[in-house]
């Protein structure tokens, strides 16, 4: 089972702000509320959530402008727009620039939460028991089988470990505590950071992984979303 799934909602009505998340509301989810660009700019790139509901007209600036900044980065974040602009031409821009799903305002929140609920599942990887397959990568954790475009990587137990809890978090950041609480777990009172260090490094290596890890400085590591 995944962890928390993140969503970050982008609107200046504060009305509909509250309403969205109420709607949204779930024990599985984190949801993060921004009413201006600058701010969903820092979340966002922080974060690297798994949604983005995102108004276009907001007080800064247009919010197609971020769609695009999250395109150049290649981050495997689903976007859903709101807006008020509802002709066809509005519409088949915001989808062309990289839009997962656009909703013309006014809307009903009961369908809203059904558009999210659909755009959540065609996004997540797919998990099937212990395996998880996500893009090149297969990995089955309870027979030990960890694949890489068809060719199977061998993996310490430790190594193991890490994989796990990063994959099971995609798209957010784990710390550098909580990985080193989770991977030595004999009881020893002191371990030397570099351990870790060198445990990433292996992984990467063994996995051609330096896209899908990534560091995310002075916090810990993160596993990035991968296409199907």
């Amino acid at each position: 089972m995944y962890n928390t799934i993140q969503i970050v909602i982008v609107e200046d009505d504060t009305d509909l702000l509250n309403g969205l998340c109420k709607a949204l509301k779930d024990d599985s989810r984190k949801i993060f509320t921004c009413e201006d660009l600058k701010s969903a700019r820092e979340q966002i790139f922080l974060s690297n959530p798994a949604l983005v509901i995102l108004d276009i007209n907001l007080p800064d600036g247009n919010g197609l402008n971020l769609v695009n900044e999250i395109r150049e980065r290649n981050l495997k974040i689903s976007i859903i727009l709101l807006s008020a602009n509802d002709t066809d031409l509005d519409v088949v821009k915001g989808l062309e620039m990289g839009a997962d799903d656009y909703v013309t305002k006014p809307f009903s929140l009961s369908v809203l939460r059904a558009r999210v609920n659909t755009c959540l599942r065609k996004n997540a990887p797919t998990s099937q028991g212990d395996v998880i397959k996500t893009g090149k990568y297969s990995f089955d954790f309870e027979k030990m089988i960890f694949m890489v475009d068809e060719s199977e990587v061998s993996l310490s137990k430790i190594e193991q470990r890490l994989l796990k809890k990063l994959v099971l978090s995609a798209g957010i950041t784990v710390s550098r505590d909580e990985l080193i609480d989770r991977l030595w777990t004999d009881g020893a009172e002191f371990v030397d950071e570099n351990a870790l260090s060198v445990a990433i490094k292996r992984l990467r290596d063994k996995l051609d992984a330096k896209d899908s890890i990534k560091t995310v400085y002075g916090l810990g590591y993160m596993w990035v979303k991968q296409d199907d």
